[in-house]
Protein backbone atom coordinates (compact mmCIF):
# COMPACT_ATOMS: atom_id res chain seq x y z
CA UNK A 1 0.00 0.00 0.00
CA UNK A 2 1.39 3.30 -0.98
CA UNK A 3 2.13 6.07 1.53
CA UNK A 4 0.35 9.24 1.86
CA UNK A 5 3.85 10.90 1.14
CA UNK A 6 3.92 8.73 -1.90
CA UNK A 7 0.30 9.82 -3.45
CA UNK A 8 1.35 13.27 -2.89
CA UNK A 9 4.43 13.22 -4.15
CA UNK A 10 2.77 11.68 -6.91
CA UNK A 11 0.07 13.95 -7.13
CA UNK A 12 2.76 17.14 -7.03
CA UNK A 13 4.49 15.75 -9.94
CA UNK A 14 1.42 15.89 -11.97
CA UNK A 15 0.76 19.03 -11.09
CA UNK A 16 3.30 20.68 -11.96
CA UNK A 17 3.74 18.55 -15.20
CA UNK A 18 0.36 19.63 -16.65
CA UNK A 19 0.97 23.54 -14.80
CA UNK A 20 4.15 23.92 -17.30
CA UNK A 21 7.06 25.97 -15.64
CA UNK A 22 6.07 29.30 -15.75
CA UNK A 23 2.83 28.80 -13.90
CA UNK A 24 2.16 31.01 -10.67
CA UNK A 25 2.20 29.71 -7.40
CA UNK A 26 0.86 30.45 -4.08
CA UNK A 27 4.82 30.90 -2.84
CA UNK A 28 5.72 34.34 -3.10
CA UNK A 29 7.83 35.42 -5.82
CA UNK A 30 7.94 31.31 -7.16
CA UNK A 31 6.99 30.32 -10.03
CA UNK A 32 6.58 26.13 -10.70
CA UNK A 33 9.83 26.00 -12.33
CA UNK A 34 11.32 27.34 -8.38
CA UNK A 35 8.92 24.95 -6.43
CA UNK A 36 10.05 22.25 -8.50
CA UNK A 37 13.87 23.08 -8.01
CA UNK A 38 12.68 23.59 -4.19
CA UNK A 39 11.63 20.17 -3.78
CA UNK A 40 14.59 18.21 -5.77
CA UNK A 41 17.09 20.55 -3.63
CA UNK A 42 15.55 19.74 -0.42
CA UNK A 43 15.65 16.09 -0.90
CA UNK A 44 19.10 16.02 -2.82
CA UNK A 45 21.39 18.15 -1.71
CA UNK A 46 21.01 18.03 3.01
CA UNK A 47 24.08 20.18 2.38
CA UNK A 48 22.24 23.09 0.86
CA UNK A 49 18.65 22.41 2.35
CA UNK A 50 19.49 23.35 5.77
CA UNK A 51 19.51 27.13 4.45
CA UNK A 52 15.42 26.82 4.81
CA UNK A 53 16.35 27.52 8.37
CA UNK A 54 19.69 28.23 9.43
CA UNK A 55 21.08 31.36 7.64
CA UNK A 56 24.82 30.49 7.99
CA UNK A 57 24.00 27.89 4.59
CA UNK A 58 21.60 30.35 3.17
CA UNK A 59 24.03 31.02 0.31
CA UNK A 60 24.57 27.51 -0.44
CA UNK A 61 20.98 26.97 -0.52
CA UNK A 62 20.47 29.91 -3.55
CA UNK A 63 23.67 28.54 -5.03
CA UNK A 64 21.80 24.76 -5.02
CA UNK A 65 18.64 26.45 -5.50
CA UNK A 66 20.02 28.46 -9.14
CA UNK A 67 21.74 25.16 -10.30
CA UNK A 68 18.75 23.50 -10.46
CA UNK A 69 16.35 25.82 -11.68
CA UNK A 70 18.43 26.07 -14.86
CA UNK A 71 17.60 22.49 -15.22
CA UNK A 72 15.64 21.24 -18.04
CA UNK A 73 11.87 21.19 -16.35
CA UNK A 74 11.24 17.85 -17.51
CA UNK A 75 14.09 16.73 -15.46
CA UNK A 76 13.00 18.09 -12.31
CA UNK A 77 9.69 16.71 -12.89
CA UNK A 78 11.39 13.16 -13.40
CA UNK A 79 13.46 13.61 -9.81
CA UNK A 80 10.25 14.31 -7.97
CA UNK A 81 8.84 11.18 -9.20
CA UNK A 82 11.62 8.87 -8.89
CA UNK A 83 11.99 10.23 -4.95
CA UNK A 84 15.25 10.72 -3.25
CA UNK A 85 18.35 8.95 -3.99
CA UNK A 86 19.55 5.43 -2.06
CA UNK A 87 21.44 6.69 0.89
CA UNK A 88 18.57 9.62 1.74
CA UNK A 89 16.96 9.48 4.98
CA UNK A 90 13.74 10.02 3.07
CA UNK A 91 13.83 6.14 1.68
CA UNK A 92 12.67 5.23 4.78
CA UNK A 93 9.06 4.76 4.90
CA UNK A 94 8.56 6.52 8.54
CA UNK A 95 10.53 9.57 7.59
CA UNK A 96 9.14 9.77 4.34
CA UNK A 97 5.70 9.86 5.84
CA UNK A 98 6.68 12.12 8.55
CA UNK A 99 8.28 14.83 6.98
CA UNK A 100 6.83 14.96 3.25
CA UNK A 101 3.23 14.20 3.78
CA UNK A 102 2.56 17.55 4.74
CA UNK A 103 5.35 18.49 2.59
CA UNK A 104 3.74 17.22 -0.57
CA UNK A 105 -0.02 18.01 0.41
CA UNK A 106 0.97 21.76 0.85
CA UNK A 107 2.83 22.36 -2.26
CA UNK A 108 0.08 20.39 -3.91
CA UNK A 109 -2.06 23.09 -3.23
CA UNK A 110 0.48 25.90 -3.64
CA UNK A 111 0.14 24.57 -7.45
CA UNK A 112 -3.71 23.78 -7.31
CA UNK A 113 -4.81 26.55 -5.64
CA UNK A 114 -2.54 29.32 -7.40
CA UNK A 115 -4.69 28.98 -10.73
CA UNK A 116 -8.05 30.57 -11.87
CA UNK A 117 -9.92 27.63 -12.03
CA UNK A 118 -8.91 25.60 -9.58
CA UNK A 119 -11.98 23.62 -7.47
CA UNK A 120 -11.65 22.13 -3.82
CA UNK A 121 -10.03 18.63 -3.07
CA UNK A 122 -11.94 16.47 -1.23
CA UNK A 123 -9.42 14.67 0.96
CA UNK A 124 -10.32 10.80 2.14
CA UNK A 125 -10.85 10.79 5.96
CA UNK A 126 -7.72 8.50 6.33
CA UNK A 127 -5.57 11.65 5.14
CA UNK A 128 -7.43 13.93 6.72
CA UNK A 129 -6.64 12.41 10.06
CA UNK A 130 -3.16 11.73 9.29
CA UNK A 131 -2.74 15.47 8.62
CA UNK A 132 -4.47 16.20 11.80
CA UNK A 133 -2.50 14.31 14.04
CA UNK A 134 0.74 15.98 12.24
CA UNK A 135 -0.52 19.31 13.20
CA UNK A 136 -1.66 18.34 16.53
CA UNK A 137 2.20 17.76 16.78
CA UNK A 138 3.11 21.44 14.54
CA UNK A 139 0.52 23.00 15.81
CA UNK A 140 2.51 25.11 18.44
CA UNK A 141 5.80 25.26 16.10
CA UNK A 142 4.02 26.87 12.90
CA UNK A 143 1.79 28.84 15.29
CA UNK A 144 4.87 30.50 17.21
CA UNK A 145 4.88 33.81 15.50
CA UNK A 146 1.10 34.26 15.86
CA UNK A 147 -0.01 37.92 16.99
CA UNK A 148 -2.78 36.69 18.78
CA UNK A 149 -4.07 33.45 20.50
CA UNK A 150 -4.94 30.97 18.02
CA UNK A 151 -6.77 28.03 18.51
CA UNK A 152 -7.20 25.28 15.86
CA UNK A 153 -10.88 22.99 15.82
CA UNK A 154 -11.80 20.68 13.36
CA UNK A 155 -15.59 20.24 12.29
CA UNK A 156 -15.66 17.46 14.62
CA UNK A 157 -14.68 19.79 17.88
CA UNK A 158 -11.53 18.43 18.19
CA UNK A 159 -8.97 21.35 19.17
CA UNK A 160 -5.47 22.42 19.34
CA UNK A 161 -3.51 25.09 20.93
CA UNK A 162 -1.13 26.83 18.27
CA UNK A 163 -0.77 29.95 19.95
CA UNK A 164 -1.75 30.91 23.84
CA UNK A 165 -2.33 35.05 24.31
CA UNK A 166 -5.24 36.90 23.99
CA UNK A 167 -7.25 38.30 22.40
CA UNK A 168 -7.87 34.94 20.95
CA UNK A 169 -9.00 33.43 17.41
CA UNK A 170 -10.21 30.05 16.52
CA UNK A 171 -9.50 28.68 13.47
CA UNK A 172 -12.47 26.32 12.20
CA UNK A 173 -11.89 24.04 9.05
CA UNK A 174 -10.83 20.34 7.66
CA UNK A 175 -7.49 19.53 8.98
CA UNK A 176 -6.41 19.80 5.53
CA UNK A 177 -7.59 23.61 5.32
CA UNK A 178 -6.33 23.70 8.83
CA UNK A 179 -2.71 22.96 7.69
CA UNK A 180 -2.82 25.21 4.96
CA UNK A 181 -3.61 27.57 7.23
CA UNK A 182 -0.96 27.29 9.81
CA UNK A 183 1.93 27.17 7.04
CA UNK A 184 0.88 30.36 5.55
CA UNK A 185 -1.46 30.00 3.11
CA UNK A 186 -4.30 31.68 5.12
CA UNK A 187 -5.86 33.48 2.08
CA UNK A 188 -6.30 30.40 0.15
CA UNK A 189 -7.42 28.30 3.12
CA UNK A 190 -11.23 27.25 3.07
CA UNK A 191 -11.51 28.17 7.04
CA UNK A 192 -14.27 30.35 9.42
CA UNK A 193 -12.30 32.57 11.53
CA UNK A 194 -14.31 33.57 15.28
CA UNK A 195 -12.43 36.22 17.23
CA UNK A 196 -12.39 40.22 17.66
CA UNK A 197 -12.31 41.89 14.28
CA UNK A 198 -8.57 43.59 14.41
CA UNK A 199 -7.31 40.37 16.01
CA UNK A 200 -8.72 38.28 13.01
CA UNK A 201 -7.13 40.93 10.65
CA UNK A 202 -3.62 40.66 12.37
CA UNK A 203 -3.74 36.95 12.31
CA UNK A 204 -4.60 36.62 8.37
CA UNK A 205 -1.73 38.92 7.36
CA UNK A 206 0.95 37.05 9.82
CA UNK A 207 3.98 35.05 8.51
CA UNK A 208 2.72 31.60 10.19
CA UNK A 209 4.81 28.19 9.28
CA UNK A 210 7.49 26.45 10.21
Amino acid sequence: MSTHAKRERLLLADLLEAAGPTAPTLCEGWLTRDLAAHVVVRERRPDAAGGLLLNVLKDRLDKAMAEYTAKPYEELIQLIRTGPPKLSVYTLKQIDEAANAVEFYVHAEDVRRAQTDWTPRELDPVFSDALWSRLEKLARLTGRRSPVGLVLRRPNGQTAVAHKGVPVVTVTGEPGELTLFCFGRQSAAAVELDGEKEAVARLTTARLGI
